[in-house]
């Protein structure tokens, strides 16, 4: 490799020799004379010699992009779920029965995982910053038409537009850190990610807290409103557009792999650019990518539903935000101020403070699945398999299904109220893992057309939670709590969490014929020049 200029060196521009081998998934990260490491391993993907590159911005930019797209996912998450403890207020208000008002949550939490289905295509033909600002206007607008309706149906429209506004910040954090964090440092940003992601379904919390002082339900909406302003400007400013063309070249390596046919890609660029100045990186469009194809990546992206490890993604987080933001919010308020508890109704929102504590025991942990891997690939001789990161799941599988049952038994005995905060803080603290190191294994298994696979993960992610939700008071009505959710939910989200014992022993033989198929064909087939993974 050609010695960098005086120029790149003033810029600590990083470099290596890592690559994927031929199976998506499995990637050689030895070290090469001159490579960048990190835990003793090379760098992957391979940055360009472009300070533009966004792998080559600095960490100050890096944390920056990651802290805005983080509190998005918690506004957006927190606006959707908070008016749930607002129910019974919106029954009397709007003359409608409870199960109509729990509309008013259920449908946007539709809407905003199907808005991804728009907003990601968009965000590939039209760039990821314009996307995310038009994305954060929508929500700001909905926000303030909910704070002013009048009506049901007024009501229901302004947090349709909302939901369907904040729908991308599910897909796009993810895509951002794909495009500017190494794969080494993806399971620990990703993690924060969804701290901050779940850490919204506390907003029950605060609007709760907000009637208690004697405010009307609309304050909730005015909160969100003025927050959702004052991160437009801060994306503005930071966000700049992350997506990336690299003009690739295959050349061969300097190692035995060579012989297998192996090769190294690399970009050759004769001329280190200049970085863009600030003011540039202000420009509010981005150009459209001609090669983009915006309504074969919404078509494509449902043959993803097809890969198995995609699949896993959409039934963990299905399951956990069906549980979480729907099933636990819906359910304690109406417990916890009928007897034998009797609490003031100001404070059903207090299961959010189980919820914050499940996630904070488990934030120590956010480096765990990218420190094991390092681990394996080092007794691995420097190959790296995607499957390696499975293995901080195995201890606390079954830790969520038990907090379920403990939950269940809990309010159908009417048993001692600590129970409903043990099983909350049992079932957030695994469904941390299983957010943030499945959808990891998942992008690390798919490199191809990431941006179609989470257009499948949002909107297989927000049926199934969807359905776990809009008819949950009728069911536990019918059959109790304890057989609704300590048993059937308790069931299926025992089943999701052992697939653990599936893809660790199996996963690379998946993905091995996973991408002999038609549909890894069809896949590489389809995959863009800009490096998403």
């Amino acid at each position: 490799m050609a010695e960098p200029s005086h120029q790149a060196r003033e810029r600590h521009l990083v470099h290596s020799h890592a690559h994927e081998e031929e199976l998506p998934g499995t990637v050689n990260l030895q070290a090469l004379e001159g490579d960048d490491t990190a835990y003793g391993q090379a760098l992957y993907p391979v940055p360009s010699e472009d300070p533009n590159d966004p792998l080559q911005w600095s960490k100050f930019k890096k944390t920056m992009i990651l802290i805005i797209v983080s509190l998005y996912s918690f506004l957006g998450n927190s606006a959707l779920v908070g008016p749930s403890v607002y129910l019974e207020i919106y029954s009397e208000e709007f003359g409608i029965s409870i199960t109509e008002a729990s509309g008013l949550v259920s449908y946007p939490n539709l809407v905003f995982g199907f808005g991804s289905l728009l907003l990601v295509p968009a965000y590939l033909k039209f760039g990821r910053r314009p996307v995310m600002l038009f994305s954060l206007l929508m929500f700001v607008l909905g926000l303030l038409g909910a704070s002013q309706a009048t009506s049901y149906g007024g009501l229901m429209a302004a947090r349709i537009i909302h939901a369907f506004g904040s729908g991308v910040c599910e897909a796009l954090p993810v895509q951002l850190v794909n495009d500017i964090f190494f794969l080494h440092e993806r399971g620990k940003r990703l993690g924060y990610y969804t701290v901050c992601l779940c850490w919204g379904s506390t907003g029950p919390l605060y609007a709760g807290y907000m009637l208690a002082a004697g405010y009307s339900w609309r304050l909730y909406f005015y909160v969100e409103f003025a927050f959702a302003c004052a991160l437009l400007i801060m994306a503005f400013i930071f966000v700049e557009e992350t997506a990336y063309k690299r003009v690739i070249v295959a050349t061969p390596t300097p190692d035995s792999d060579n012989e297998k046919g192996h090769s190294q890609h690399v970009e050759v660029i004769t001329m280190v650019p200049l970085r863009r100045s600030f003011l540039q990186t202000l420009k509010p469009w981005s150009g459209i990518d001609h090669e983009a194809e915006f309504f074969m990546t919404m078509l494509r992206s449902f043959s993803y539903f097809l890969v198995p490890s995609v699949l896993w993604v959409v039934t963990s987080f299905g399951i956990y935000i069906g549980l979480g933001a729907l099933a636990f919010n819906y359910t304690f308020p109406i417990k916890i101020v009928a007897p034998p508890y009797n609490w003031n109704p100001n404070n059903s929102g207090l299961i959010a403070l189980a919820n914050i504590i499940g996630y904070a025991l488990a934030v120590p942990f956010a480096s765990s699945s990218d420190r094991i891997a390092a681990y394996l690939t080092r007794r691995n001789s420097s190959i790296r398999e995607a499957e390696m990161r499975l293995w901080v799941l195995l201890p606390v599988c079954l830790i969520a299904p038990a907090g379920l049952i403990l939950y269940g038994f809990t309010a159908e005995k009417n048993l001692h109220w600590i129970g409903y905060f043990a099983g909350v803080a049992m079932t957030d603290f695994v469904s941390y893992f299983y957010f943030s190191f499945v959808l990891a294994y998942a992008v690390d298994s798919m490199t191809a057309n990431t941006a179609e696979m989470l257009i499948a993960m949002n909107l297989g992610k927000q049926a199934i939670s969807f359905g776990m939700g809009i008819y949950l008071l009728d069911w536990i009505l019918e059959h109790g709590y304890a057989k609704i959710i300590g048993g059937a939910f308790c069931a299926v989200l025992a089943v999701n969490n052992l697939a653990v014992l599936v893809f660790l022993p199996w996963g690379k033989n998946i993905r091995r014929g996973l991408y002999n198929s038609w549909l890894g064909r069809l896949h590489k087939k389809t995959s863009k020049a800009i490096e998403v993974a």
